[in-house]
């Protein structure tokens, strides 16, 4: 009975492992695939009816939406849901106050206010959904 040499693999063997590679490298560059960085309101910035600003828009977990305001009338609280129903900030919300605010979004819906009383009232607010 002959023996197979030491180290050496068949052409099946050879097969499996490429495409185990082949998988392996798909797998890896999928999940590096590129964040976008969004101006809110674009050149209005972060302002009052801002709601439609994501029309058209595709957004995806780990993009950065970038909010540009006035910090001495302006902010911007992230916030869940019935927060954002009702403009109220909670306690736990996380805050921002430079008027240049990078945020990463989240899988599934981001919700952001003005926390400054009326300013949510009035429409400065909006959601974000994040695939």
């Amino acid at each position: 009975m002959a023996r197979q040499a030491q180290g050496r693999c068949n052409a099946s063997q050879a097969t499996t492992v490429a495409a185990t590679l082949l998988v392996l490298l798909f797998l890896w560059f999928d999940s590096t695939e590129a964040t976008s960085t969004f101006s809110v309101g674009d050149t209005s910035g972060w302002t009052y009816n801002i709601q439609s600003w994501t029309n058209g828009k595709q957004f995806k977990a780990g993009d950065t939406l970038i909010f540009n305001y006035d910090a001495s009338i302006h902010n911007v609280a992230v916030v869940d849901g019935n927060n954002y129903q009702s403009c109220r900030a909670s306690p736990t919300s996380k805050s921002f106050s430079s008027g240049k605010d990078q945020i990463k979004l989240s899988k599934g819906r981001n919700y952001f206010i003005c926390s400054i009383p009326g300013h949510c009232e009035a429409g400065l607010k909006l959601a974000v959904d994040a695939s």
